[in-house]
């Protein structure tokens, strides 16, 4: 947790420095993911606004990048190294990686495991010496997010490396502005790596704890 916090506190302050620092073309968040989308062919995905801070995502159901309000209408490092990232997946998704594909499959699972496994957990654990069985299907749930956040890890990592190299290829950032969005896209993965890593030890309590119940 605290590991956690000290990575998301580094990572705001990332942004708010590249915040300040413009791209130096112009171009907003929005130009920037327009570009990349139509230079790698995709034209049937919809880049849009939405409201909140770093809620940029890219929802392949729908084919739209969402970018939050200052990376869609800002001209600066962080909001270009956001905006080629989302469209990194959907570069993925015009591809058909397989780690995305495997990712995407795995939601619904994942989205049914997150609502329920802290109540069966909890209860599992309570109940561990008398019904060992609950505690176990909890793990089981328990591990289906694991396993998303270990898939997941390579998926933004990919996305990232799409974003950096388009970036440069295209000229939008140059040798003083390209090593600060790379240091922007760093930070946003060490976020994807604690969570995984967070969730692993995690897991691997409510291991010991179901081994070690008779103890």
């Amino acid at each position: 947790m605290l590991l956690s916090l000290i990575v998301s506190q580094v990572l705001k302050s990332k942004f708010r420095k590249y915040s300040a620092i413009p791209i130096g073309n112009g171009y907003t968040g929005k130009d920037i993911a327009e570009k990349m989308l139509r230079d790698n062919g995709i034209m049937d995905v919809q880049v849009i606004s939405v409201e909140g801070q770093l809620t940029d995502h890219y929802n392949p159901e729908t084919k739209t990048v969402k970018l939050s309000q200052d990376v869609y209408n800002k001209s600066s490092i962080s909001a270009a190294a956001v905006a080629a990232h989302e469209c990194g997946h959907a570069v993925q998704h015009e591809e058909a990686y397989a780690l995305l594909k495997l990712r995407t499959a795995l939601v619904p699972a994942v989205s049914f495991a997150s609502n329920w496994m802290q109540w069966v957990l909890l209860a599992g654990i309570l109940m561990v010496n008398t019904f060992p069985q609950l505690l176990l299907a909890g793990i089981v749930l328990f591990a289906a997010t694991t396993i998303f956040s270990f898939v997941t890890l390579p998926v933004e990592i990919d996305a990232s490396r799409r974003a950096l190299l388009w970036l440069n290829n295209s000229g939008i950032t140059t040798q003083e502005t390209h090593p600060k969005a790379q240091d922007a896209l760093k930070w946003a993965a060490y976020t994807y790596v604690v969570a995984a890593l967070a969730s692993l030890a995690t897991l691997l309590y409510y291991i010991m704890i179901f081994t070690g119940r008779r103890n």
